[in-house]
């Protein structure tokens, strides 16, 4: 099973400095390589929709939606508190070290560093903390991930990968910044 790694984008509309789905774009070939479309505020309609246009995007099963539906596709992230769907050949979680696991592929872990997307999220674990964690599977780093020695640094943690809000939506060049990003976690990793 290939779960997700390197720079993987989390949307979000509203804080996106272009269109989503030019953000999105531009992300991937910044190097994005996986994308989970979070916006679980729009309808189940409009939601879906957005799932299609990003799936023009994204590289090929490479759309992980946030929720147990995942809307025509094959990959689902929940929440801590999340039902485990049947279907999806590629889940994942938000682990903070105490959420069930069981038929989980990976997990994100966080907040690693403060982060301005989530505040009160408890103290930035830090990647020494996000390690110390040991996830019994795959955990990508995610929370305040804004620079390529963040990313580096996660990646020598052992981190699979690097889950990116903020940094990526809110720039002026994602790709860029995305390139930024991967760049960083790849030299980490080495």
């Amino acid at each position: 099973m290939v779960t997700p790694g390197g720079l993987v984008l989390l949307t979000d509309r509203r804080s996106a400095s272009g269109p989503l789905i030019e953000v999105v774009r531009a992300a991937v070939r910044g190097g994005a390589a996986w994308v989970i479309l979070r916006e679980r505020d729009l309808s189940y309609g409009d939601r879906a929709a957005l799932a299609t246009r990003l799936r023009s995007v994204v590289p090929v099963d490479r759309l992980i939606i946030s929720g147990p539906d995942p809307l025509g596709g094959t990959a689902v992230h929940l929440s801590g508190s999340d039902h485990l769907p049947a279907g999806p050949t590629l889940t994942g979680r938000s682990w903070h070290g105490t959420e069930d696991l069981s038929g989980v592929d990976y997990v994100t872990v966080s907040p690693v560093y403060p982060t301005s997307s989530k505040p009160g999220y408890g103290p930035a674990l830090g990647v020494t903390g996000a390690a110390g964690l040991r996830a019994p599977v795959p955990w990508l780093a995610l929370g305040g991930i804004g620079a390529a020695d963040q990313a580096a640094e996660c990646a020598a943690a052992g981190a699979a990968g690097i889950a990116v809000m903020g940094a990526i939506m809110r720039s002026p060049d994602p790709e860029r910044t995305a390139r930024e990003l991967a760049s960083g976690f790849a030299g980490g990793a080495s």
